[in-house]
């Protein structure tokens, strides 16, 4: 039961990382602050996208916390 846990955590973990590595950054500097008004008054970028992966990497973070807990127990 453990070593399922534990490979299931790891395919989480990768996932977290996956989808934190995919998500845009919140400011890119002084160039973001300078490009920013821009965005935001042509469009932006893919907001969809970001919200997605942001609903994403809160359910798997919770996953993995979840998943630590119940390894630690069962050891």
């Amino acid at each position: 039961m453990v070593v399922f846990l534990t490979i299931l955590q790891v395919l989480v973990c990768l996932g977290v990382i996956a989808a934190v590595v995919l998500q845009s950054g919140k400011s890119a500097g002084l160039s973001g602050s300078i490009a920013g008004g821009a965005e935001a008054f042509f469009g932006g970028k893919k907001k969809g996208l970001d919200e997605l992966l942001g609903k994403i990497t809160r359910w798997l973070a919770a996953a993995f916390l979840v998943l630590t807990l119940l390894i630690t127990i069962l050891q």
